[in-house]
Order: structure tokens, then sequence, then C-alpha cells
């Protein structure tokens, strides 16, 4: 099986080629086979990238709004169109399930070029500011050069949760995505040249730690926007401030999902799963602690675990798979590792923790695997695991668990489910988080804002909100008189 590029990174329009690089294999999460090899950037690959984008940017900066959006929006139907080979392609690149990819990745990377694309006309306006005789105006425009850097769980999806706003307001981009998963970003770079985006405007490059300081340090760059972990992100922002750039930061979570006694069980229930085990566990925003009221535990428990041992773990590739492996070896043995804490911290195990009998070859397959009687000072519900564990702690009333819920140095996301409209909101209300659900989890159409509070992030993607990061304020005075001075 192989999904060779043509070359591993797509500068001005092209593909390019720098073998003197590290090479980075992108591995097949389900049966850890070499299916490409890349070249990390060097230097010159930066500089190069970097140079690109900044003489790029000028001429498509100069079009209108209304032609930028065209652009983005012809891209998003060339996604749609080839929706079937970009999916498979994620597949490959990241191990999910072709039916997960099919409706939740290259779609959901169109719909942010499609929105962008849709807005850029009108919401770049600014304001009339009367002053007398005098008056002022103010416009919104583009920074620069972005620098976007990319995860590994939706490298599809969040290299067009960059791209879109960023181009639409009428920066150039360019954008690094993981080291475990290279290969999207190249098809979308070749797309958006296809759909008529001035050559150089995004660029792709390949490379790994050694590659984002070269990039975030780069002096033409103007702002960075990352999807990643707190601690690359507190290193990426600390570099970013010293240099007075901006920043976007999308990072790790450890969110609550609250369950009271008189919420649709079957419902709360769809919704943990959803949070827990879509996409092997792999998203920032899930709710890797679930609390539920004391009262319907035992219920929740025995319809959770009968629900999950139902799920289909095997080939992504196949139809029917409902689980595939995690991303990569070492995040395989980093997942294993907490459920052999979750054991020996005492957390009772309900079903899952460890490796599927049922799977063949090499694969970085774990059951999905609830806990219950955790409590709060246990590893596996402090640290974010990022793989298919579900943490169930249990509680007695809503101030109690609103503080616990609180009680963590993330603040990504939340949420509630209770038949209780009024505490509901009163609820969300006190959760110290960026995005929060209510009667479902993990929804993020490109229309709402998604982002974290505290210690997991800063800034907003998606929504109209997210030009306000992409472009500054200018601020022009003018006077219709002669100048009164004392001089």
């Amino acid at each position: 099986m192989r999904a060779q590029p043509k070359a591993s990174h797509f500068i001005d329009g092209e593909y390019v080629e720098d073998t003197a690089g590290a090479v980075i294999e992108s591995i097949y999460p389900a049966t850890g086979e070499v299916i490409a090899e890349l070249y990390a950037a060097t230097p010159a690959i930066v500089e190069r990238a970097v140079a690109s984008a900044k003489r790029a940017q000028r001429e498509w900066a100069a079009m209108s709004p209304t032609a930028r959006g065209r652009v983005l929006k012809r891209a998003a139907e060339i996604m749609r169109e080839r929706n079937r080979e970009l999916s498979e392609l994620e597949t490959l690149d990241t191990g999910k399930p072709i039916q997960e990819t099919i409706i939740a990745d290259p779609t959901s990377g169109a719909d942010s070029l499609e929105f962008f694309g849709g807005i850029a006309a009108s919401a770049l306006n600014g304001s009339h500011i009367p002053l007398g005789g005098d008056w002022a105006y103010t416009k919104r425009v583009p920074l620069g050069v972005c620098v976007g850097i990319g995860a590994w769980n939706y490298p599809q999806q969040i290299c067009c949760w960059k791209a879109a706003p960023a181009l639409a307001a009428g920066n150039a981009m360019v954008f690094k995505p993981s080291e475990n998963t290279p290969l999207g970003a190249l098809k979308i770079a070749e797309i958006l040249i296809e759909a008529g985006l001035p050559k150089g405007v995004f660029n792709v490059i390949q490379g790994d730690r050694e590659t984002g300081p070269l990039l975030v340090n780069h002096p033409d760059v103007a702002k960075i926007s990352l999807t990643g972990s707190v601690p690359t992100g507190r290193k990426v922002a600390g570099a970013a401030a010293g240099q007075m750039k901006h920043v976007t930061m999308e990072l790790g979570g450890k969110s609550p999902l609250i369950v009271f006694d008189d919420a649709d069980i079957d419902s709360a229930i769809g919704g943990a799963m959803l949070g827990n085990f879509y996409s092997t566990g792999q998203v920032c925003s899930n709710g890797t602690r679930v609390f539920v009221q004391k009262r319907i535990k035992e219920a929740f428990l025995d319809r959770l675990k009968a629900r999950t041992e139902k799920i289909v773990i095997g080939d992504p590739l196949r139809e029917e798979t409902q689980m595939g492996p995690l991303v990569s070896r070492a995040q395989h043995e980093k997942v294993l590792d907490y459920i052999e804490k979750g054991k020996s911290e005492g957390a009772r195990l309900i079903t899952g923790g460890g490796i599927p009998n049922d799977v063949s070859g090499e694969g970085f397959y774990v059951q999905p695997t609830v806990f219950a009687d955790v409590t709060d000072d246990m590893t596996i519900a402090r640290e974010e695991i990022f793989g298919p564990v579900m943490c169930v702690l249990d509680f007695d009333d809503e101030a109690e668990v609103v503080a616990r819920a609180n009680a963590t140095e993330f603040g990504l996301s939340g949420g509630v489910f209770t038949a209780d409209l009024t505490r509901a909101h009163r609820v969300v209300d006190q959760l110290q988080a960026g995005t929060l659900w209510i009667n479902t989890y993990n929804l993020c159409p490109v229309e709402i804002p998604f982002g974290g509070s505290k210690q997991s992030g800063f800034g907003r993607e998606n929504s109209a909100s997210a030009l306000e990061h992409y472009t500054e304020l200018k601020t022009v005075y003018v006077a219709m008189g002669p100048v009164e001075s004392p001089y």
C-alpha cells in the first residue's frame, strides 16, 4: 500500500523536494507499514516558503474580498467532488474509519472554505466615527504572512480551519502539518491552486519539532495559529510573545460532561460515547470526565457497557468499521500506559482495558475502555489521555459537580445533559470553558466559534469571529479644517 506524494513540500504553486532534510515516514496506523517517505524542511525550504508567501500576499490582499471569496468557494466545491478520494487519504493518514472520514473530515474542511468564502465580502468592514466637523474611520487589514501548525487528529479539517479565515482576510499562509499525518495538506494546496489561488499564497512544508521554531521565529511571519498540546502551546506562545506576534492557540483539554439524573439516559450515553470514542478518542474537546449523578450511575454504566462492547473495531477502510487504531505506536503505548495507571490507582474497569483480540497485524489498536468510581485525584482524571478511555465519576448535587468540573488547568469544552433547561443554562454559565454543549456533545459547525480558556488556549477558530484573529484594525482620523496650534 503506497500513498507517496509527488514531493514533500508545496511552495509557490508547485511540488518541491529537498532530500537534505530528515526522513519522515508516513505510517498507516492499521498495519504499521510505511506508505510514504517525505523529508523535513531544511532552513532553505523554510526560507523559500516564507519568501513565496510574503511576495504573493501583496497581490492577494489587493484583490477584492469578493474575488478572494470566489476562489475559496471553488476550492470547497472541488473538495466535495473529490470527497471519497480525500477521505481515503485521510484514513490512510490517521487510521480513522472511512465511515467517519467521509462525513467529518474533508467535508468539514470544505464547509470552512465555503463559509469564509461566502462572508469575505461582508465581514471585513470597518466603521465610520463622527467627531463633529471631523470624522474617523476604521478598516480591517490583513496581518501578512501567517503560519499554521496542524495536529494529527483532523489534518485536513485543521488545515482548512486555519487557511480559510487567513486567506479570506487577505493573508498568505505557510502550513506545517503534523509529521504523523503529512499527506492531506498537500492535496488541499493542489486544490487551492486549481481553484484559482495565486501561487505562493498557500504553501505546505513538512517538518517536526525542529521545523516549528524556524517558522515561529522567522522575522517575516506575523501570526502563528497552533493546534496541539498545552506544553507545545506554551513554547510557541512564549516565543511569539517575545516578538510581539499574533497567536491563536487551540490546545488540549480534560473536559467535563455532566449527566443529571433527569437526563434522557440513552442520549447522555450517546453523547458520552461520541465524546470519548469518536476518532478513537483523539479529539481535544472530548468530555473525558463524565460526571453522572449517583441515582442513575449504575443504570448508566450498565447501558454504556452494553453499547460500548458492540462497537465494531477493525480495518478502517471497511465501511462497517466504527473504530480504527490510534495514530502511532507512541500514542498506542501512551494510552495503554494510562489504562494501567487507572487500574493500579483503583478505578473500576467496566469494559475494555487492553488490545482487541480480533484485529490482526501490527496496527495500533486499543479497546474502547470505561473506568468507573474514578476520583478527582487519579491520574486518568487529571491528564489528557487522547485515546478511547472514558472516566466516569459520580456526584451528589449541582454545586459540588460544578466546583469539581472547574478544578482543572484546562478549559476547552464541557457539556450538560438534563431535562431542566433552566439548570442547563445555569450550569454552563458557571463552567470555565470556551465551548459548551447542552444535551449533545462535540458538534462544531463552522458557523459557531470554537476555542478554549485557561491553559486550553486563546483565540477562536470558525465563525466570523475568526476573521478578527487574522486581521488588525487600522484607524484613520480625517480633519475637515485648518490645524489650530498654540505654536
